[in-house]
């Protein structure tokens, strides 16, 4: 707990705790579904929290998922069917563990190359109230290159997973 106690603190947005070091971002948020809820919400009903005006896509957006499986993909759709790339999952394990390649440069492009993208690792743990904590670190900033560091704080921002997992634990609640 030495990165909670250095790094660690309450985000105003429901218990959400957002730490790390000037490498990585870390985000707590506990959320009162089992964990195989916990994880199905997150990679399976993506498109129900995440939200679309943070999409390429954006008033064009049909959906937006994850392919839940070793090597799948992490994509948008457009109404007239265009698809677009933006991760991939590099592990999988089922209700408890995913990891994504983050395919978004700084500068909010699409990066087709798995090994110049940070990574997104997510956790799900039972608590001992029969929910779940989340717990999610983004990693490797550095392999995005030019700009890494301000990348890093604008995802560990209010706009950035924050806003992100508020919506998400949300929707774990029945509604986004």
């Amino acid at each position: 707990m030495i990165l909670k106690n250095l790094f660690g603190k309450k985000s105003d947005a429901g218990g959400i705790e957002v730490g790390g070091t000037k490498e990585l971002l870390h985000l707590t948020q506990p959320v009162g579904v089992p964990v195989d809820r916990a994880f199905e919400v997150f990679v399976d009903e993506l498109a129900s929290w995440w939200p679309g005006d943070y999409t390429w896509s954006g008033s064009q957006l049909k959906t937006i998922g994850i392919e839940p499986a070793m090597g799948g993909a992490c994509f948008e759709e457009t109404v007239d069917g265009t698809r677009k790339v933006w991760g991939s999952v590099l592990a999988f394990s089922r209700p408890d563990h995913i990891v994504l390649a983050w395919q978004i440069t700084p500068n909010r492009e699409p990066e087709p190359n798995e090994a110049a993208a940070s990574r997104v690792d997510v956790r799900f743990s039972p608590s001992d109230d029969g929910g779940t904590n989340v717990l999610l670190v983004h990693r490797d900033f550095f392999r995005h290159g030019e700009g890494w560091e301000k990348y890093r704080e604008e995802m560990a921002s209010k706009k950035g997973w924050p806003h992100k997992i508020g919506l998400y634990a949300k929707a774990t609640e029945g509604g986004a």
